[in-house]
C-alpha cells in the first residue's frame, strides 16, 4: 500500500519535508491527509509568522510570513 509525503519548496530555496520533520506523523496513508497536514501546517506558519512579527517586527517582517511555499505530495 502506497503511503505519502509533503515537501514543501519555499520562494528562498528552503525545503521541508514532512518525513524529516516529524517522522510519526510525517507520512500519510492518503493523498487527503498530505493535503490536510499541508492545509494545517500553513496555518501554523501563519500564526507562527505573525506572531514572531508583532514581538520583534525589525526581524521578522511580514514579507516572510507572506511567502507561501509550493509544495508537492509524494508517494514513497
Amino acid at each position: 500500500m502506497s503511503k505519502f509525503k509533503v515537501v514543501m519548496t519555499f520562494p528562498d530555496g528552503e525545503v521541508i519535508d514532512s518525513y524529516e520533520e516529524d517522522e510519526e506523523e510525517g507520512i500519510f496513508d492518503t493523498e487527503q491527509e498530505a493535503e490536510d497536514y499541508f492545509a494545517e501546517w500553513m496555518s501554523s506558519y501563519s500564526v507562527g509568522g505573525e506572531v514572531l512579527h508583532l514581538s520583534n517586527p525589525g526581524d521578522y517582517p511580514l514579507e516572510m510570513v507572506e511567502q507561501e511555499p509550493d509544495y508537492e505530495i509524494v508517494e514513497i
